[in-house]
C-alpha cells in the first residue's frame, strides 16, 4: 500500500478524522511513519525497536476508538505481554512482558497502532536518553544536543516527523523535559488521573501520557486514557468534561505568578531567563495578570529529599531487576545465599562477561547504593520534607491559578555533557542544576505542562513551565490552546534531518 503523501502535516486528532471519514486508509498512515522512520532514524536514534509488520497486519483490521489506526510510538519502559522490553539496561536486554498495563490497554482500545519502542536512559532515570544498551538519541534540531529525558526518543521521533505524538512517562520531568528540548507540547497529568496497574513498586512519582506536536492531541489522548484502575492508590477528580474541548477555548483572564529563580535561589541561563521573560509579555498581551513570586521553599532541603526518594525509587527496581535477573540458570542460586545488593553485583559480572559491556551503569548503582545505606528513617523524613513542600505549593495555588518557571536551567545541553563517571557530588549539582523545577509537580502530583514559545538564538526551543492545581488538567489545556492559537508553533520544524 502507498504511503499518504501529506502525513506530517497532520496531528493525530487531525490523522483520525481523516480515517473515520475514509479519506485515507490506516495502512496508508502505516507506510508514510515507516517511511519517515526509516529516513530519520539513522541520524537520531530514537526508535529502538519496531514491529512494522505486526502494525501492517493490524491497519488492515483497524481497531475502533478515537484514534483508529494512527501510529504511534511507545517508550521502552512500558510492559506488554509478548513484548519485548528492556528498560534501557544491557542486563534486561532479553526480557519479555509477561503481563500489560492497564494504560497500554487503554492505548490500544483508543485505536492507536504501535510501530515499536522509543530510547530510554536505563530504567528512566537520567534526564537525558544516552543509555549505554541503545546509545544516545540525538535532538532533531541539533544532532550534538541531547532531547533530554527519559523520554528523549519518543520526543525526537515526534519532532523528527515520525508520528504525531508518542507515549511518555513522567517520573521527574521526563514527559515535559524532552518536549522542551525537542520543540513540542508535554502534559504531565494529575496523580491519579490515569491508571497505575499493574505497577512493580509503590511509586507515586510518575504517570503516563504522551508528548505532542499539538495541544489537542495531548487532551484528546487524555480523554482517551484517563480513569484510575481497581486497586490504584490514587484517585483524581473527575473533569467537568473532555479535555478536547477545554483545549479548543480560551481561559477566562488567570493571575499567573512567575519566576526565573530556581528554588535554591540560582538565576536560570540568560536564554532561558529571556525565553521565560517573553513568555511573560504574551500571558499579558492576552490579558492576564502576571506577577512575580512563588512558594516559600527550601530547595536545598527539597533537592536532597527528592533525591532520597529517587534512589529509593531505584533501590526498588533493583529488586524487581533481580527477580527477572534470577531466574538465569548461571545466578538462580545466589539469591537464597547472599543479600541482593550483593547478588545483584555477582549477577552484573556474569551478564558483564556473557555480553562485554556493563550490565548496569553507574548512575543506577549509585543510586541504589545510596538508598541501601539509608535507614527507613531517613526515606520517611525525606517524604515528609517533600509533603511540607506540597502543601506550601498548594497553598499558594490558592492565591494564583498557575505558576510559570522555566522547564529547565539551561538549553538543551550537548550529547555526554551529563557524564555518569564524574565525582557524585559534582553530577548531583549538575543534575539539580539542570533539574531544577519539575520534580515538584511530581512529588506534590500536581498537572502540569512544558509548552513551545521559544527558541534560543542557535534555533534550539526552550519550553515554558506551567504547573496547576490538583486535578485541573482543564486550566492548563485552555491556557496552553490559547497560548498555541497566539503564537503557533506545529510549522516550525528542525532541518537536521532529513526526509524522505
Amino acid at each position: 500500500m502507498d504511503a499518504f503523501p501529506d502525513y506530517s502535516e497532520y496531528d493525530a486528532v487531525g490523522l483520525a478524522e481523516l480515517v473515520a471519514a475514509r479519506k485515507v486508509q490506516p495502512g496508508e498512515l502505516i507506510e508514510a511513519a515507516i517511511a519517515q522512520i526509516d529516513a530519520t532514524n539513522d541520524s537520531i536514534n530514537a526508535v529502538i525497536r519496531t514491529r512494522f509488520e505486526q502494525a501492517r497486519d493490524e491497519a488492515t483490521h483497524p481497531p475502533g476508538g478515537v484514534f483508529s489506526g494512527v501510529p504511534i510510538l511507545i517508550k521502552d519502559l512500558i510492559v506488554d505481554a509478548g513484548e519485548p522490553v528492556s528498560f534501557g539496561s544491557v542486563l534486561l536486554r532479553d526480557f519479555v512482558g509477561e503481563t500489560t498495563s492497564t494504560f497500554m490497554e487503554r492505548v490500544r482500545g483508543a485505536g492507536f497502532i504501535e510501530l515499536g519502542r522509543t530510547n530510554t536512559p536505563e530504567f528512566g532515570l537520567l534526564p537525558i536518553t544516552e543509555p549505554v544498551l541503545s546509545g544516545p538519541t540525538r535532538n532533531p534540531w541539533s544532532l550534538e544536543h541531547s532531547p533530554g529525558g527519559s523520554s528523549g526518543g519518543a520526543a525526537a521521533a515526534v519532532a523528527a516527523g515520525m508520528v504525531p505524538l508518542a507515549q511518555g512517562s513522567d517520573g521527574g520531568g521526563s514527559i515535559r523535559i524532552p518536549a522542551s528540548n525537542c520543540g513540542l507540547f508535554g502534559l504531565k497529568p494529575s496523580r491519579g488521573r490515569n491508571p497505575r496497574s499493574p505497577a512493580d513498586s509503590s511509586d507515586y512519582l510518575s504517570v503516563e501520557l504522551s508528548v505532542s506536536r499539538s495541544v489537542r492531541d495531548s487532551a484528546a489522548m487524555l480523554d482517551a486514557v484517563a480513569g484510575a484502575a481497581p486497586g490504584d492508590h490514587y484517585v483524581a477528580p473527575d473533569p467537568n468534561g473532555p479535555y478536547l474541548s477545554d483545549a479548543a477555548r480560551d481561559p477566562e483572564a488567570l493571575t499567573i505568578a512567575f519566576s526565573i529563580h530556581d528554588f535554591r535561589g540560582n538565576r536560570v541561563h540568560p536564554q532561558v531567563e529571556a525565553a521565560i521573560l517573553e513568555t511573560v509579555a504574551l500571558l499579558e498581551s492576552l490579558g492576564h495578570r502576571v506577577i512575580e513570586d512563588a512558594p516559600s521553599i527550601d530547595g536545598e532541603a527539597m533537592s536532597y529529599a527528592f533525591l532520597d526518594v529517587w534512589a529509593g525509587l531505584a533501590a526498588s527496581v533493583f529488586k524487581v531487576v533481580l527477580d527477572i535477573a534470577s531466574q538465569r540458570s548461571s545466578v538462580r542460586s545466589m539469591r537464597s545465599t547472599i543479600g541482593d545488593y550483593a547478588t545483584m553485583k555477582a549477577i552484573a559480572k556474569i551478564d558483564s562477561r556473557e555480553f562485554g559491556l556493563p550490565a548496569l551503569e553507574p548512575f543506577t548503582w549509585s543510586l541504589a547504593r545510596r538508598s541501601m545505606r539509608q535507614r527507613p528513617a531517613d526515606l520517611l523524613a525525606s517524604q515528609t520534607t517533600l509533603q511540607e513542600i506540597a502543601h506550601v505549593t498548594g497553598s499558594f495555588l490558592e492565591s494564583v491559578d498557575v505558576f510559570l518557571t522555566p522547564v529547565l536551567g539551561s538549553p538543551p545541553l550537548r550529547i555526554g555533557a551529563i557524564d555518569q563517571t564524574q565525582p557524585w557530588d559534582d553530577l548531583v549539582e549538575m543534575l539539580f542544576r539542570y533539574v531544577a523545577f519539575t520534580p515538584l509537580a511530581n512529588f506534590s502530583g500536581l498537572p502540569a505542562m512544558s509548552v513551545p514559545l521559544a527558541w534560543s538564538p542557535s534555533g534550539l526551543p526552550i519550553g515554558s513551565h506551567f504547573l496547576g492545581r490538583y486535578g485541573d488538567e482543564a486550566t492548563l489545556l485552555m491556557l496552553a490552546g490559547q497560548l498555541e492559537r497566539a503564537r503557533p508553533w506545529a510549522g516550525h520544524r528542525p532541518d537536521a534531518v532529513a526526509t524522505p
